[in-house]
């Protein structure tokens, strides 16, 4: 088919369409505009699909600029931007940005579009520049500014990301966006405790618990502090602060706890800190730790028991291995049985994930405080059930 054909008869089509909208809305009301903006979609795909790409983009460079047909672009170059075409996109919105017909209260919406469409193509220069431009919008400022985080957390440029969140908490009482103050400020503690900077650090995860007294790595920041200055009883306050704070979070603190009490606490009081914790807040990580304090205290035979006891309770395949293993062990022997229980739950814990995004589903065997998918903060949390925790 001819260009010039395909493009007169796209230029029909949307003529056509736009008057029967135009007609629909005169005897329908707002509830038919509503319905026409809502399959704009819809008719762009047919229209991309039906003709040529140079006839589509005569058509956008010949369409007029005005307050009727602005959504029209802006719609194309999302569709460009959504297909990855990005530098269709840019030239939809660089060519409404350079029309001097285009009505200045929609400048500040496309050139947000064309930011947008800097991201997407990693012209992160240029995105910045425009965003950076846009912080002051009254309509569109917060979009961007949230934008322009993202930008900084992908470049990890963590006090600037912490800059541009820190005006939008300024006169907004968002608890979302101080949570994600309180990480950002974390990512600072975690680099100035990467140079032995620990009056540094100290103050960020202060810092990070005054904007989100629940963040959990400002604690265990804390924590690692406290413990490489010696302060060993504080330091473990604070992992047990953690159970307080967030009790998924719970197996990332009894780690370090276990290891501080066994080389600098009394095993006895450990104990009755587990009990307690294990009653509020039960979990397999909690469980185990518990079972080996006690062993350590009272025993083998009693731990077997306290494990025993527990998994008619809670099922769980690292617990069920854990009995396998020390039952085996007290009664002087390792049976062919045991041993091919222990290899299948191993094979079956192997390739399990351990970590889940409970916003996006992202899983994993590594703790993200940021999740890679879909970027939000502490999202990302152990898995529960019988091969979890």
């Amino acid at each position: 088919m001819d260009i010039v054909f395909q493009w007169l008869l796209l230029t029909i089509a949307v003529a056509v369409g736009w008057f029967v909208g135009r007609l629909s809305v005169g005897r329908n009301g707002a509830r038919t505009k509503i319905s026409n903006e809502e399959s704009v979609k819809d008719r762009l795909q047919f229209l991309f699909t039906n003709y040529s790409d140079q006839a589509v983009d005569n058509f956008v460079q010949s369409l007029s600029v005005n307050k009727d047909t602005v959504s029209l672009h802006l719609s194309i170059g999302r569709h460009f931007r959504n297909k990855g075409e990005t530098d269709r996109a840019i030239l939809v919105h660089q060519n409404l940005l350079a029309r001097p017909e285009l009505p200045p209260r929609f400048s500040p919406q496309v050139t947000l579009e064309l930011a947008m469409d800097f991201l997407n193509a990693g012209l992160l220069d240029r995105a910045e520049a425009l965003l950076q431009q846009m912080m002051g919008d009254r309509e569109y400022g917060r979009k961007a500014a949230q934008q322009l985080i993202e930008l900084y957390q992908q470049e990890r440029e963590w006090g600037k990301a912490a800059d541009v969140a820190r005006t939008l908490t300024t006169n907004d009482a968002d608890p979302a966006m101080f949570k994600n103050l309180a990480y950002l400020t974390c990512e600072l503690a975690e680099q100035a405790l990467g140079q032995d900077d620990r009056w540094a650090a100290q103050k960020f995860a202060r810092e990070a618990l005054d904007y989100d007294r629940s963040c959990v790595r400002a604690t265990l920041i804390l924590m690692k502090i406290l413990i490489r200055q010696g302060s060993y009883r504080e330091a473990g306050n604070q992992g047990l602060k953690v159970f307080d704070q967030n009790p998924n979070f719970g197996p990332e603190s009894i780690d370090r706890l276990m290891k501080l009490e066994h080389e600098h606490g009394d095993i006895g009081k450990l104990v009755k800190k587990l009990r307690k914790l294990y009653e509020t807040f039960p979990s397999t990580s909690l469980l185990l730790a518990l079972v080996e304090s006690v062993e350590r205290v009272s025993g083998r035979p009693a731990a077997i028991d306290l494990l025993r006891q527990e998994l008619e309770i809670r099922p769980s395949v690292r617990a069920l291995l854990r009995l396998v293993e020390m039952a085996g062990y007290e009664k002087g022997m390792t049976t062919d049985e045991g041993r091919l229980v222990s290899r299948i739950g191993l094979l079956i814990l192997a390739n399990r994930p351990v970590y889940r995004c409970v916003s996006c589903g992202f899983s994993g065997q590594q703790l993200h405080w940021l999740c890679p998918s879909c970027k939000q903060w502490e999202t990302v949390r152990p898995i529960q059930g019988v091969e979890a925790e």
